[in-house]
């Protein structure tokens, strides 16, 4: 069970065996601990000691987002246990065809989900432009192959996520202003719940990959560094259009989300300090490799890594101002996420039906026997 706790001002506690969630004398919420996989605190929201202490002591993955859904931490869960597995994730970062076959099948399978993705929105949307950039991103996938590095894997990467943002605003029936991915902050709606999302989908990711045992940092496609979760970020490339980039155009195409659900935040003055010291532009960053260490931290959820195109050069965004969604739209896109991950499709490994916040553990796990040598490729999850 996975839980979202977003009123402000509320506080955690225990009572016997439960824990409540209660704003003055109102308790808003009953939790069974031993029920619980996840709690996820948003903003404002205290723990006791005793709650925070049945917390830890039930191994609850407990993470921490500002109001607004920005990455912040989480309880520190129990170490893995299995040592020669994770002796041998720290070995294989040395061996370099490994490395380079690793994040060529992971960035193969992203650009595959982008292209079939493209090609869905040519065919219900009836835009011609989204098939002119589907097949360009199947021709980068053909010189992906013959990628004679890691760098230029990750160059290909780039170019490819920048075509495909190019094209994803004609998967919207109406215009919704998006024009490229721009990160932090989001300059509109859709960037908005785009990072959100991710930021939801990289937690999940990170304790499907604990509960395999696996080691959060070393990864072959985002370069391992001080306090980066490298291998959350490499398995997350292949869900972000899956869960993520779907469900964006769903919840605007179907009028969950519209306009009036965003609101424009004015910038104050440590929103100004803090641009000066850890702003970085994704699009100028077209192999990751962020020069300000701040970019880097645990504290966020990784960019994409995205070519500049020259239209793009042209957008300024210099005088937006960030977006970000109401509570009762943030409840909504909550709602939906969940409802995303209980979907269910045919996983070929498996030879079986099972649900996409199975299929987030179960990747986990085939990447675990890639390490392990029982299977000779990862082969990330496609688009249905």
């Amino acid at each position: 069970m996975k839980i979202y706790i977003t009123t402000q001002g509320s506080r955690m506690i225990r009572e016997g065996r439960h824990l409540l969630i209660k704003k003055d004398d109102d308790t808003y919420h009953t939790l069974f601990v031993e029920k619980i996989e996840q709690i996820i605190l948003f903003g404002n929201i205290e723990i006791t000691s005793p709650a925070r202490r049945t917390l830890l002591q039930h191994n609850v993955d407990t993470v921490f987002l500002t109001k607004d859904g920005r990455y912040l931490g989480r309880f520190s869960l129990a170490e893995p246990k299995n040592m020669a597995l994770r002796i041998k994730q720290f070995a294989l970062l040395g061996d370099k065809k490994f490395g380079l076959e690793t994040a060529r099948s992971i960035v193969q399978g992203k650009l595959a989900n982008m292209m079939i993705l493209l090609g869905r929105i040519k065919r219900t949307r009836k835009k011609k432009d989204a098939g002119v950039k589907a097949r360009e991103i199947k021709k980068l996938m053909g010189s992906l192959s013959r990628a004679e590095s890691v760098n230029s894997i990750r160059g290909y990467e780039g170019k490819g996520s920048a075509i495909y943002f190019s094209a994803f605003r004609y998967g919207f029936i109406q215009d919704q202003q998006f024009y490229h991915r721009v990160r932090r902050p989001p300059t509109d709606p859709v960037n908005a719940v785009l990072s959100l999302l991710y930021t939801f989908l990289f937690n999940r990711i990170y304790a499907a990959i604990r509960r395999n045992h696996l080691d959060p940092y070393p990864a072959f496609l985002h370069v391992p560094d001080y306090g980066r979760h490298s291998l959350v970020m490499d398995l997350m490339e292949e869900f972000r259009v899956i869960v993520v980039d779907t469900l964006t155009l769903s919840l605007f195409n179907l009028n969950i989300l519209n306009r009036n659900d965003f609101i424009i935040k004015k910038k104050t003055a440590e929103d100004t300090t803090e641009e000066m010291g850890k702003k970085v532009d994704v699009t100028r960053d077209s192999l990751g490799r962020m020069n300000d260490p701040e970019s880097c931290e645990l504290f966020d959820v990784p960019s994409q890594r995205m070519e500049e195109k020259e239209e793009e050069k042209k957008y300024d965004k210099s005088g937006k101002l960030p977006v970000k969604l109401t509570p009762e739209a943030m409840h909504r896109v909550i709602e939906n996420f969940e409802r995303k991950l209980t979907s269910e499709f045919r996983y070929e490994p498996y030879d079986k039906t099972i649900t996409y916040g199975e299929a987030l553990i179960a990747q986990a796990g085939q990447f675990r026997k890639y390490l392990e040598g029982e299977i000779s490729i990862y082969e990330p999850l496609l688009l249905k």
